[in-house]
């Protein structure tokens, strides 16, 4: 009878073992990431996400979509094309109050502004006022425009004390090392890129943010579809989880981060991919980030991020909540 018995149970344990070998793995949940421009350095974290593992490990098959701006990003997110991705919180904001679209705010990436003036030594720059009078070239489609005309009344001037024409953005560099233009409007998360530039040209680059006339606020942001949130939680959860030890994977281990990135984008250089890391690792990991928290909107940053987008657009500051915006769930406060 024992004999009989522990045959049967050997048998039942390997008929056991033969259907779990022979069952199908569990399939990852797919997640289509929607970025709000070309891929670079400053797009890491979701490269790094899929080349190190942190978005397999979370059960996730993260396939990325390549983007043309924040308002095209916003848009694919909204129509369900994409479920989750990056966006300006200035247009996530702006497309709320005017349009009410189905599309939240989880994360913040970039907690501090990228606009800057980029200048040469010796062009009679050395603070933000002295672009009085100053030949000053810009991109078309940047977003730093939207906010130019707010941040020189900030300090006395409009857009009449400056002579602003627009370019390309890559005849920016260009113009600025060859003396076509005095000032050049980029982010900065371009710094390494624009230093690299003049240090060929055998001169010295002056960067000044524009947070030092006092414009505070957020800027790249991760934003969901209100369906994806609502629908998948889960899977938006572990998402934003990887995400989040993404970031923090990039921020200490830069240089292995550039091999995550060329690894999905082998077709960009490690230096600049390198370069624009860096650059854009001081927008997402600083003091800010370490009295509130990586990833966390701040009630009153928030606020005044709002503030600052509606007085830029002409917006009634009353026709939005900027609370409504942001799902703190995933990243709740500290």
């Amino acid at each position: 009878m024992t004999n009989s018995s522990s045959f049967l149970r050997s048998l039942r344990g390997a008929a056991i073992a033969l259907l779990a070998a022979s069952a199908p793995a569990l399939a990852a949940d797919k997640v289509i990431y929607q970025l709000d421009w070309l891929p670079g350095g400053d797009k890491a974290p979701i490269y790094v996400c899929v080349a190190k593992g942190f978005c397999k490990d979370a059960g996730l098959d993260v396939s990325i979509a390549s983007g043309r701006g924040s308002t095209e990003a916003i848009t694919r997110i909204a129509t369900g094309s994409s479920d989750i991705g990056s966006a300006g919180i200035e247009a996530l904001l702006a497309a709320r109050a005017k349009e009410k679209v189905p599309v939240v705010a989880v994360m913040s990436i970039f907690n501090k502004g990228p606009h800057a003036f980029f200048t040469l030594k010796g062009n009679g720059m050395t603070a933000i006022k002295d672009v009085k009078g100053k030949r000053v070239a810009t991109s078309p489609f940047t977003s730093s425009n939207v906010f130019l005309p707010l941040m020189l009344s900030d300090i006395g001037l409009t857009e009449e004390d400056i002579k602003l024409t627009k370019a390309d953005p890559g005849a920016l560099g260009p113009m600025l090392m060859t003396g076509n233009s005095d000032v050049i409007i980029a982010w900065m998360t371009d710094v390494t890129r624009y230093t690299n530039q003049a240090k060929a040209a055998g001169k010295d680059i002056i960067v000044l943010p524009w947070e030092a006339a006092g414009l505070d606020m957020y800027s790249a942001t991760l934003v969901a579809s209100e369906k994806f949130l609502k629908e998948r939680p889960d899977v938006a959860k572990r998402f934003i989880g990887a995400f989040k030890k993404s970031i923090e994977y990039t921020n200490a281990n830069r240089k292995d981060s550039v091999e995550a990135v060329r690894s999905v984008v082998p077709e960009l250089k490690a230096e600049d991919v390198e370069g624009s890391i860096n650059d854009a690792m001081l927008l997402a990991v600083n003091e800010v980030t370490a009295k509130d928290g990586l990833g966390v909107f701040e009630k009153g940053r928030l606020a005044e991020s709002w503030k600052r987008t509606a007085q830029s657009l002409k917006l009634d500051p009353a026709s939005l909540d900027p609370e409504s915006v942001v799902d703190r769930r995933f990243v709740p406060v500290k």
